[in-house]
């Protein structure tokens, strides 16, 4: 953009109300003709919009946003295929799925965060593919990295077939350890819900027994 192009944009921007927090200086708006729903990048999430980070760039509101064709449930557990716990029965927004196979389910945020640790190597955890899988995501507002996977460099970054399994908190209160875990109770170990790379019993978390989620300090 030109200096006032620029200018102009913000001018307008500042008398556009994101319709999803209500305050103003939206400057992402619907493409879909008629549409007029304008929205803050960071508020697109809660909002269910979509943003695609490829070609004209072009985003979405929750209702003209692309979906992704109805599948048949998958033969085996309804999990999400990186952090192994439980996704939607249907897909959605939050739960998605891999054009190419019928049994790779997996959250938003999980999918998102695999495609940026593996950048050029982004391909469907369960069965490998990589074209169709890559430009489905791409549609779906899923943002890639040209990079070379973060676990070359890194190889604690690398994706693992196994879920977490240990106590992360600075003091843990187990008596049978960080590695003793239960299905339910004080002693339940939650993983983070943003990386699912780390973990804590429900009784380290100080959250109290209302809360059924956790974040680590990373994220």
């Amino acid at each position: 953009f030109l200096v006032g192009d620029t200018r102009r944009i913000i001018r307008e921007a500042a008398q556009k109300s994101c319709f999803i927090c209500c305050k103003m200086g939206a400057t992402i708006t619907c493409c879909q003709t008629g549409c007029d729903r304008t929205f803050h990048l960071p508020c697109a999430p809660d909002g269910q919009c979509v943003t695609q980070y490829f070609g004209a760039y072009r985003s979405f509101c929750w209702e003209h946003r692309p979906e992704q064709a109805p599948r048949p449930r998958p033969s085996q557990d309804n999990t999400c295929s990186i952090c192994l716990d439980t996704v939607g029965d249907n897909i959605s927004y939050k739960t998605m799925g891999c054009p190419a196979c019928q049994d790779a389910r997996f959250h938003r945020h999980c999918i998102q965060r695999l495609a940026l640790h593996a950048g050029i190597d982004f391909r469907c955890p369960c069965c490998l593919n990589q074209e169709p899988f890559m430009m489905e995501m791409l549609t779906m507002g899923i943002r890639l990295s040209k990079r070379p996977p973060s676990w070359q460099s890194d190889p604690e970054a690398a994706p693992s077939d196994q879920r977490h399994g240990r106590c992360d908190a600075a003091t843990c209160l187990c008596p049978g350890g960080r590695e003793h875990t239960e299905a339910h109770g004080p002693w339940q170990l939650w993983l983070c819900s943003s990386c699912a790379a780390e973990g804590i019993h429900q009784l380290c978390s100080s959250l109290g027994n209302t809360t059924c989620s956790w974040e680590c300090s990373t994220c």
